[in-house]
């Protein structure tokens, strides 16, 4: 009987670490999602261009093969990278951070720039702006690229999870990440999914519904689609800005330059005075302007240097995104 009541012991004990765990996982996943945010929503806002031109009956498989080809990005490439480099190389993590910082400051900014002057073409993007006659050609050259630029957002949210999670044990590592990835990558292609075929459901709707309300209500989806990426695209521009100088300033800190987040929580605890939700849009607001700066500066550097290097390594159409 004692034996008995020791394993029903130790099976309770079991439980509540993997109970434990699973909070931990849940915890760290939230975490590393927020903080990737201006990526998530900067890719659901760009990935519907890459099925642009193609038969309606295209465009699914289209955002199915950059998808599967994200998965593999994570899950395969990155996630292991990841562990190993936590395991032997931490100190890698606030670097890399600061140059994915760099990154999405750099594309925010352009993308202003680009919207203010918009006769001066910075960059053609992957999305496929060459002139391609075969269709099958065109989509092998848009699914590559997208796979490609694909690859540096999900490193950078890789990295930005592996740095929320604040286990030494590479089993929570593994599945954290695994979990951050999966679940991003279904709700960003899950999203651009609807958003592909919300044109096409709304088209449906407005000729082919019974009710003058289901045929106005379909019209009326139609209209809004176009400001929908609109809206989605200014969003996902902001906080690509305001988390890229976040994440550089946060990554500084961990590495020892500690005046730059201290004087930005100073100036928004005076301006707060201890109002959490105003020190927290201040502190935002002075991300969003240091990561504005910064992607202006470098945008000499990413379009005269960085994307004809790119350009040569990985092809002309990943050059840019």
């Amino acid at each position: 009987m004692s034996g008995l009541l020791a394993l029903l012991d130790d099976v309770s004990a079991i439980a509540k670490m993997a109970a434990a765990s699973v909070d931990d996982i849940s915890a760290a996943t939230a975490k590393a999602s927020s903080k990737a945010a201006g990526i998530v929503i900067d890719d659901a806002a760009v990935t519907p261009k890459y099925v642009v031109g193609f038969e309606p009956a295209r465009e699914l498989p289209i955002i199915w093969r950059i998808a599967r080809g994200s998965f593999i990005n994570k899950l395969v490439f990155l996630l292991p990278a990841a562990l190993l480099m936590s395991a032997f190389a931490p100190w890698l993590i606030p670097p890399l951070l600061i140059l994915g910082g760099c990154y999405l400051c750099f594309e925010g900014a352009e993308k202003i720039a680009h919207a203010l002057m918009p006769q001066a073409e910075h960059s053609g993007g992957p999305d496929g702006s060459l002139d391609v006659g075969d269709p099958a050609h065109l989509e092998e050259q848009k699914v590559k690229g997208a796979i490609k630029t694909d690859f540096i957002l999900s490193a950078e949210i890789m990295v930005i999870a592996l740095s929320t999670i604040e286990s030494d044990s590479v089993i929570l590592q593994a599945v954290t990440l695994a979990v951050v990835g999966i679940v991003i990558t279904i709700a960003v292609y899950g999203v651009v999914a609807i958003i592909v075929k919300m044109d096409d459901i709304g088209l449906w709707m407005s000729l082919k519904g019974r009710m003058a309300a289901t045929r106005a209500l379909g019209a009326g989806i139609v209209r809004f689609m176009p400001w929908l990426l609109k809206a989605l695209s200014v969003v996902g521009t902001a906080a690509m800005l305001w988390v890229g100088g976040s994440i550089i300033v946060h990554s500084l800190h961990e590495m020892g330059w500690h005046w730059p987040e201290e004087a930005i929580h100073g100036v928004a605890h005076a301006i707060g005075q201890g109002r959490g939700l105003v020190e927290w849009l201040v502190t935002a607001v002075v991300d969003f302007v240091l990561g504005l700066a910064l992607g202006l500066a470098l945008i000499p550097l990413g379009v005269k240097v960085i994307a004809p290097l790119w350009g040569r390594l990985f092809g002309e159409n990943a050059a840019a995104h």
